[in-house]
């Protein structure tokens, strides 16, 4: 499956986090790689080499970037 990423600052609504390149748990990202799928989307935090997905009702706003 061929996915589409793009940049954007990503924030999630309250009670949800991921976890940053220092290994903080966070709400809210200013730079991540964004591709959504179904109703999921999958992030890719700079300085991390996983793949985080978080349901879309989890997300308060995503703001595409230029890159």
């Amino acid at each position: 499956m061929n996915e589409d990423w793009a940049e954007a600052a990503v924030e999630l609504v309250d009670g949800y986090t991921v976890v940053n390149a220092d290994g903080w748990v966070v709400s809210s990202v200013p730079r991540a790689s964004v591709a959504f799928q179904g109703g999921f989307v999958k992030l890719r935090l700079p300085g991390t080499t996983a793949v985080q997905v978080v349901s879309a009702p989890a997300v308060r706003l995503i703001t595409l970037t230029d890159g």
